[in-house]
Parts: structure tokens; sequence; C-alpha cells
């Protein structure tokens, strides 16, 4: 049997880093590990390809191979799939379509052949004898929430790792929290299932040895969902760490009451553990109760970030404006605690309701609902009738958007970080990437593009007065050009 696995282009978004990527020569952030990991779960006697639309061109030729071709997606990759899917019609291609996408919106692709609905883990062996047989079934459920200890290792063997910034493991899946905007309980439930420590260090050292040295990305949604098997795996993971000597790095995301446990965070950065990524959402009370964000409740969040950030992680912060309870003056505290915290990479977004969330059925019960979600929060439009103008909503958030990440702006917010961070734990390598991407920054930033003044001011400083943190300065300000460019195109 011959598969196909192909994974769709992915738009500009905050999370694509597209114009982070040239920087370091690479063509995407991160692989496609969902499909990695429905490829070991397919005897091991079948021929598979896996085709990354964001690394490589679908060709006529790859899809005239397969037997069948099994696609993955997420919401934002709406336009690319269809465009993948009409092209399998074209040349008779049966496709198989698993993943966020399909699981709460399945309906809408009426031309795809076959769907595998939820997680995979105890579906897929009735999809394969399904295949042996030339009788798949239209539409496969599951029926219930598998036990992770049982997925395979991911098939890295069939992607090259050149092409990638980042690679990608899975701890956990699920939530204890209840947010209403979030789809991540809709399709892998609030009760946080993990992974044996064992089994994930296994995961780290087969990409080890297969020669990655530098970050992974711990995909969970939230990696300290439970505290007790987080730690458990840290201390697992600081053990093959001193080991083997790696220079692995890690980032991940997590609630905002992990700087509530010294003892967590401690573990977490001798682990190797550089940044983590927590959704603050808001700085407004009222909104936070609304969308029942209540682990952001009744904290101060500027201090949260200070904690997290002295205790040596870098924080990534997510936010979002358009909730019923924002005040007027909503983009200018968000402002004002984006700057003041130091969250240098502050993703902020339109809300948007996501498919089969508590927000999309409440809207939908007020008559409130207009349009289903792109997946990209970062597009300047909204999905549903909001309380506040929809104008002021839009053109507020532009105005946010472009100012955040004007380079003044901008540079200060990486002074304030760089001013609270206490590096701690391992040290990671600098690779050849790290000075390509520096060679590169001083022609791109400190030449070409606007706000070179702030880029070797910047450089100036560090250089003087942290020169230990140099290459961290270079990198934001490589991400700024990213974001700066994501908001100007808003």
């Amino acid at each position: 049997m011959k598969i196909l696995l192909v994974y769709p282009s992915t738009p500009d978004t905050f999370w694509s880093f597209k114009h982070a990527l040239r920087f370091v020569s690479k063509r995407s952030a991160f692989p496609p590990l969902g499909l990695l990991t429905v490829a070991g779960m397919l005897p091991a006697d079948w021929q598979l390809r896996l085709v990354d639309l964001n690394v490589a061109r679908l060709t006529d030729d790859d899809l005239a191979w397969a037997d069948y071709v099994m696609l993955s997606a997420m919401i934002v990759h709406k336009e690319s799939v269809s465009d993948i899917v009409g092209r399998c019609h074209r040349l008779g291609r049966p496709v198989i379509a698993g993943g966020p996408l399909f699981t709460t919106g399945h309906a809408a692709f009426p031309d795809i052949d076959h769907f595998v609905l939820g997680e995979a883990e105890d579906l897929m062996p009735q999809v394969v004898e399904d295949m042996r047989r030339g009788t798949l079934h239209h539409t496969y459920a599951a029926p219930e929430r598998p036990d992770i200890t049982y997925v395979p290792l991911p098939r890295w063997d069939l992607i090259d790792f050149r092409h990638y910034m980042t690679m990608s493991v899975q701890f956990s899946r699920g939530c204890p929290f209840d947010c209403e905007f979030c789809d991540i309980i809709v399709m892998n439930g609030r009760v946080p299932r993990t992974k044996s420590p064992a089994q994930l260090v296994a995961e780290l050292e087969q990409l080890r040895l297969a020669g990655w040295k530098d970050t992974v990305f711990v995909v969970d949604d939230n990696f300290i969902g439970n505290k007790k098997q987080a730690k458990a795996l840290l201390r697992e993971v600081i053990e093959w760490r001193n080991r083997t000597r790696t220079t692995i790095g890690f980032m991940t995301e997590a609630s905002a009451n992990l700087a509530d446990d010294p003892e967590l965070c401690e573990l977490m950065v001798r682990a190797g553990f550089k940044k983590v990524f927590v959704g603050f959402e808001t700085p407004s009370a009222e909104s936070l109760e609304e969308c029942r964000k209540l682990q952001n409740c009744g904290r101060d969040l500027v201090e949260t970030v200070k904690i997290l950030q002295r205790a040596g992680l870098e924080v990534m912060g997510g936010f979002i404006v358009g909730f019923d309870n924002d005040p007027t003056d909503i983009f200018k505290r968000q402002f004002e605690f984006i700057q003041n915290s130091g969250v240098v990479t502050a993703m902020v977004g339109l809300l948007t309701a996501l498919p089969e969330t508590r927000l999309y059925r409440r809207l939908m019960n007020e008559g409130r609902l207009e349009t289903e979600s792109t997946g990209n929060n970062t597009q300047a439009a909204l999905n549903f009738q909001p309380r506040l103008d929809r104008e002021f909503l839009v053109n507020g958030y532009r105005e946010l958007m472009e100012k955040l990440y004007e380079p003044r702006v901008y540079y200060q917010r990486i002074r304030t970080f760089l001013k609270d961070y206490r590096p701690q734990g391992p040290r990671l390598r600098l690779a050849g990437a790290d000075l390509q991407a520096f060679v590169k920054s001083l022609w791109l930033l400190g030449v070409w593009h606007r706000g070179r003044r702030q880029y070797w001011r910047c450089c100036v400083t560090m250089l003087l007065r942290r020169p230990g943190q140099f290459h961290r300065a270079i990198e934001l300000a490589i991400m700024g050009h990213h974001f700066r460019r994501v908001a100007r195109s808003l």
C-alpha cells in the first residue's frame, strides 16, 4: 500500500514565523507532528511519503504514486485544503482527512471521501484493516479519549530536519480549565492525559540520535495541566540531559499558575526549558470572568510575568480583545500591560468563536454568530456581532498591533525583559544558523529596514552591559521583524 501524507500550507500568521525563517535559511517553523505520529500507526511494510507544503511542492507525480492521500489540517488551513482536495479529485485519488479542522467542521467538506474524527489512536487499526480490504467507511469517530501511553514514536525519517527551525513532541492532551473561547477541551477534554515520562524521553532520545541538537517545542496546550506527571517527566529529562550531554532546549505552553509553583519552575529550567507561552488574554478582570479564565483572576499578571522571567523563563504571551465586557480603554490597557511586563513576544488577536466551543454555542443562541472562523485570529475581522462597535474594535486592534511592534516601542520591551530576566539552567549551543542569522540581521535590520537606529542601540547596549544576553537580544530583534510584518499586513 502506498500512502501519501500531506500537510497544507500555513498562511502568514504569528505562529508561521515566516519572516524570521529567512534569517536562518529554514522553510518552516515546526514539522507536522500529527501526520508523523499517524505514520507511526501504519503498517511497517507500507510505503509512505510525506509532503509538507510549507517546505516542498505537491506534484502530480506524488499524487499519482499514492493509493490513498492522508490529509491533516487545522482551521487556518481551509484554503490550502480545498486546493489539495481538488487536485486529488482530478487525479482520482481518495482522501482520508483528520485533525482539528475536520473534527469540528467536516460537514463543510462534502468532496472529501473519508474522515477520521477526534483522536486517531483507537480508530487507526480499523481504518488500516478497511484500507486493506478496500471497504473504507465515510466517517470514523473516536468514541472516547484514548490512552496516549500507547502512542507510537513519530516517523521522523519521513522529513528532512534541515528544513525546520524547531522539532515538536507531545507529552499531554487536555486542559483542566474551562475557558469559554477555547476548543482544546472540545477536542481533548478537561482531564489531562499524559504519556509516561520514559515514553517521552524515548522520543527525545530518538530525535537526539537522529542528529537533532536544537530547540524542541513540547506542544501541549497546557504542559502543567497534570503537575505531578509534569514534574516526574522533568526529573527524567534532567537525568537524560546529564547522561547524554545533549544540547537540546525546550519551549512549551502553560497556564499562569506555573508562577505559583517555584519547584516546577526550577525543574523546567534545569531540564532546559527556555521559553513558555502563557495565555494572559486581557488585563480586564470583568472580561476574564466572562470567559471563565479563572486561573488568571485575582492575581497580579505583571508580577506573574516577572516571577517567571526571574526564574529563567522567557514569557511569550497570548492576548485577546473583543470580549463583551471589554471597556472602551481596552487597547490602552493591553498596551500598558504588555510594555510594563516585558512580554516581548505578544501575540494579540481579535476574539473569534471557534466551532463547538461554549462561546460559539452562546453566540449562536444569542443570534450573534455571523460566519465561521478562519482560525486566524490575527485577521482584522470578527465572526460575530460584538458589544463594542465593530469598526472601533477593528481599527483599535490594527493600531495596537502597529504600536506594539513599532521599533522604538518593541526594542524598549526587549530592554525591559532583559532587565528582569535571569538566565539559568543548561547553556544551549550556538549553532551555525545563529551566526548566519546575526550576519543577515546586520544588513536587513541594521541597514535596510526601518528601525535600524533602535537595532544598533540594542546591539551596543547588550554588548556593553549584558554581553551574555546578546544572542537573545538579536533573536528577539529578528522575531520582532516577523511580527512587524504581520502587523502591517492587517
